[in-house]
């Protein structure tokens, strides 16, 4: 019973020092996202209103619409938000429906592959990259604590807008 007794008591302590990374939020709906490339800002907006907006880093080569795989830049375009990952290696993470049609078909007509798996997602793991700007390979990254809220407050099929 003592051991029965202890083991609670540990597992209480535990869950009490731990803060979970999936938050909750309670306010309006995130109706669209807009990312503003040149100012590296994220706006999450209820129709035309920001409920919140956060600095942000890109890919490698930020200038310009992604082409094909391994050309570090971020898309350029409209996106939705079409999947989530809880275990993402960057925290929390939010998929972007690149590529599009057209972004294949351009890519197809260099012979190459578009690439994809871009995502809204924490920083980055790699002691290298922290404090670096635009270290993604063509993602847009957060603070792990900022991620927690976007990853709360924005759901599947939210249309993004990624501006040059």
């Amino acid at each position: 019973m003592r051991l029965i007794s202890l083991f609670l008591i540990a597992s209480l302590a535990l869950s009490a020092c731990g803060q979970s990374k999936f938050k909750r939020y309670r306010g309006p709906q995130v109706t669209q996202i807009l990312i503003d490339k040149s100012e590296r800002k994220m706006h999450l907006l209820h129709k035309n209103k920001a409920l919140k907006s956060y600095d942000v880093d890109l890919g490698f080569t930020p200038v310009g619409h992604k082409a094909i795989e391994g050309d570090g830049r971020t898309p350029e375009g409209v996106y939705r938000i079409d999947r989530r990952n809880p275990n993402s290696s960057f925290h929390l993470s939010l998929g972007i429906s690149y590529p599009n049609i057209q972004d294949r078909a351009k890519a197809k007509a260099l012979g190459k592959s578009p690439g994809g798996e871009i995502f809204i997602h924490g920083g980055p793991r790699l002691r290298i990259n922290r404090g670096k700007k635009d270290w993604t390979a063509g993602c847009i990254s957060v603070s792990n604590k900022e991620i927690e809220v976007i990853y709360a407050m924005v759901q599947d099929g939210t249309p993004i807008y990624i501006k040059p």
